[in-house]
């Protein structure tokens, strides 16, 4: 098994922490303090093809596998954690369209969203359908050439500064199968936007509610064929479930540097704090504990670019076990800054509060346990599970 790095995965790899050292770190503390989002950034990544990573090259992706677009993500999040994870959704929303959605679907959107001419939204998650996303209320009733949208999304990235909301709505009956997918413009009549959440972390994206009173969607913007819209967002979750483990790792990665920096400069008692075993351990373990995680997400996304029958369940085990290491890793940086690591001057009060939010969305740490242990408890699982 051979755990090298390809040229081009060094090399997209490079192209990144470039962008990330030029355009998000030095900007990162200021967008989090103002809640500033830098859609002229994000554009900018666009021609770098970090807006289309995986999408259909057909349609101007750049169509990398999973695992060379986990590489780019966490040196994006090396630099903004925030940004770098709402990419990654509107990475998802580009794939699923190009996935899934019809010729004349995809060169009407893609082309625009690979750029940064049209940023996107994923809009799954309603008031009372989070872990539980089968159960959505939200429903479009086709009439003649429109479906009619009705319902209301909740906890949004991007909502209200983006262009195309790719939005799953029931269009039949109680359960999965009856669950669609749609592409809706985002200015369309009859969407109103919420406030802009005051949330602990995430600052420089903005987060919504969307509501949908009697919006016409085009019947051609339907994704797939109805009653596929849950198995779509379910394979966008696998991949949803990469990116935000691996943005955490970049994060980790960033909190680990800028720890290790610390100790070796700050010094007590007439030594630095460095020579202490306590905190030799300390970084011993986070970074053992930042690799680890790296490693998890490299297998899952391995597994869902081999189209392995455990994908799902492999991108479960390591988004929670990413997202718990690295959340920890962030804390014990934290924790070496002594009082300085609670100001806003350091980064590491940030990386906390961006980080915790990893823990819960694209289906909470509770929810991947279930995943797992389900799938463990199934006849001949662990002889799979290796």
């Amino acid at each position: 098994m051979d755990f090298s790095l390809t040229d081009d995965q060094i090399a997209f790899r490079q192209t990144a922490r470039q962008f990330a050292q030029k355009e998000l770190k030095p900007n990162a503390a200021e967008w989090d303090r103002t809640s500033h989002f830098p859609i002229d950034v994000i554009k900018k990544s666009g021609e770098l093809g970090f807006l289309g990573l995986y999408t259909n090259p057909e349609y101007d992706g750049l169509g990398l596998p999973r695992l060379d677009s986990a590489m780019v993500f966490e040196e994006l999040a090396w630099g903004d954690t925030a940004v770098a994870a709402y990419m990654s959704i509107h990475n998802m929303a580009s794939w699923m369209i190009g996935e899934y959605g019809s010729d004349a679907l995809c060169k009407k959107y893609l082309p625009n969203m690979v750029s940064g001419e049209w940023l996107g939204s994923y809009c799954l998650t309603e008031p009372n359908a989070g872990s539980d996303a089968a159960s959505l209320r939200t429903k479009a009733d086709k009439q003649g050439n429109y479906y009619i949208l009705n319902g209301e999304k909740t906890f949004i990235s991007g909502a209200g500064s983006t262009d195309i909301l790719v939005v799953m709505a029931r269009t039949g009956g109680a359960g999965p199968k009856g669950v669609s997918a749609f592409v809706v413009e985002a200015d369309s009549d009859g969407i109103e936007y919420g406030k802009n959440e005051h949330k602990m972390g995430w600052k420089a994206q903005p987060t919504r509610t969307i509501s949908f009173k009697d919006v016409k969607v085009p019947v051609e913007n339907l994704i797939g064929e109805e009653g596929q819209g849950f198995r779509i967002a379910m394979k966008g979750l696998d991949g949803g479930r990469i990116n935000i483990g691996i943005c955490a790792v970049g994060t980790a990665q960033s909190a680990l540097e800028t720890a290790t920096n610390y100790v070796q400069e700050r010094s007590q008692f007439g030594s630095p704090i460095a020579s202490l075993q306590s905190v030799q351990f300390k970084l011993a373990d986070m970074l053992t504990q930042t690799i680890t995680a790296r490693q998890m997400l490299y297998l899952a996304a391995n597994k869902v670019d081999n189209e392995d029958s455990q994908a799902s369940v492999y991108c479960a085990m390591a988004k929670r076990l990413s997202t718990d290491l690295c959340f920890d890793v962030a804390n014990e940086a934290l924790q070496l800054h002594g009082g300085y690591g609670y100001l806003n001057e350091y980064p590491l009060e940030r990386h906390v509060r961006d980080l915790r939010v990893h823990q819960i969305l694209e289906g909470t740490n509770e929810i991947m346990r279930v995943i797992v242990s389900r799938q463990l408890l199934q006849d001949d699982a662990l002889s799979q599970l290796r």
